[in-house]
């Protein structure tokens, strides 16, 4: 491949990675043409993308980014990058549900938030808890003090208001 053409490429995934803040390294090899169509069409359907890269374009594109300190994850071996989704949270999870179903995915890294991550911390990614599950437990806990705070105030009332009625139907009886 000629230097000329090299430059395009590089150039390419610049533009390409530019708005990318958060990515997933994945080694695909060995992955056959049915099950990377399935695969494929599963992310795409949930909003990632996966684009295989040659790590030396990709490394020098990540240096014209400023995000040097990724150029690591494509040390050796063929690479594939995965972005998009809600957050890169959804990415690992996706991609360590995929690693199951085919052996041969495997997750090498991730960069997160200018930091890179390795293979178990990129894992561990899919661990965590996704955006809405974040944003439920937030709520919960938001409403946690008021529910306390309404069962303290009702409690004492339905104890008055038992004890009444108690009163009520033991003068009712006596009444009788």
């Amino acid at each position: 491949m000629s230097t000329y053409v090299k430059g395009l490429l590089q150039k390419e995934l610049e533009k390409k990675f530019e708005a990318v803040g958060d990515f997933l390294v994945v080694d695909a090899k060995g992955v056959g043409g049915n099950d990377n169509n399935e695969m494929r069409g599963a992310l795409k359907a949930r909003g990632i993308r996966l684009a295989v890269v040659k790590n030396a374009l990709m490394s020098r594109a990540l240096e014209g980014l400023g995000k040097s300190s990724a150029k690591s994850l494509f040390a050796s071996g063929p690479r594939a990058v995965a972005y998009g989704g809600d957050s890169i949270v959804d990415v690992a999870k996706e991609l360590a549900v995929w690693g199951k179903k085919l052996e041969v995915v495997s997750i090498v890294g991730a960069f997160v938030d200018g930091a890179v991550l390795d293979g178990a911390g990129a894992k561990a990614l899919s661990k965590m808890p996704s955006r809405p599950e974040l944003q439920g437990m937030v709520v919960m806990l938001a409403n946690s003090p008021g529910s306390r705070v309404a069962g303290a105030v009702s409690g004492p009332g339905g104890i008055i208001a038992g004890c009444v009625k108690g009163l009520v139907e033991k003068l009712e009886k006596e009444a009788a």
